[in-house]
């Protein structure tokens, strides 16, 4: 059984995960990344693939062969049973997906990546839940920047996911972006320190916590 450390990525659109994630790689930690596994699972050939296009229709094939996953976002967007439809498709195939990435990945902990991580219930691979939190106004202030979406359609898209009350109460850990990319960093790297410890205890199988 593989008994390493798995921390469990998360926070709300546009709150700094890329960022996270992006320097505990650079430190040396496998992150197996679920928005990663959501393109690999639905590429030309892919069971995902195939089964997406004969659920919601040949429209969705764009010019170069792949999937259109813009079009694809725009059909199921605030349609809850397109939307349930497709995630009975994917889920289990990103969790595969996942799985077999975590299992051939080399280190004393591995994270994983899950932005829905709170809403999707995937506690049960999970032993820290770590959340990228930043304050509403900010959240909105940079996706508008980001994608140049309208103020109405970053609410939108802000509301469609869990309230940042709901991730924190969820959380074990919690790094703030309210600073610089320079302050942020540092905190991932301070966090690295910690789960190091609580890897090396797990692996001589202390307290797991």
């Amino acid at each position: 059984m593989d008994r390493r450390l798995r921390i469990g990525l998360t926070g709300g659109i546009a709150s700094g995960k890329s960022t996270v994630g992006k320097r505990f790689r650079e430190l040396g930690v496998p992150v197996i990344d679920a928005d990663e596994a959501a393109r690999a699972v639905v590429e030309p050939g892919k069971p995902g693939f195939t089964a997406v296009i004969q659920r919601f229709g040949a429209g969705l094939v764009a010019e170069n062969g792949e999937l259109d996953r813009r079009a694809l976002r725009t059909l199921i967007f605030g349609d809850i049973e397109l939307r349930q439809a497709l995630e009975s498709i994917l889920h289990p195939l990103i969790r595969s997906d996942m799985e077999q990435s975590a299992a051939a990945a080399v280190g004393p902990y591995i994270v994983m990546a899950i932005p829905l991580l709170v809403e999707g219930g995937s506690r049960a691979r999970i032993d820290r839940i770590l959340v990228v939190d930043v304050e509403e106004a900010v959240q909105l202030q940079r996706l508008m920047a980001r994608d140049g979406s309208s103020l109405e359609q970053a609410r939108a898209i802000v509301a469609s996911q869990s309230s940042r009350p709901v991730r924190l109460a969820a959380a074990d850990d919690v790094l703030t972006n309210s600073g610089t990319v320079t302050e942020l960093l540092q905190k991932v790297d301070a966090l690295h320190a910690q789960y190091l410890r609580i890897a090396e205890g797990r692996r001589q199988g202390g307290d797991l916590t």
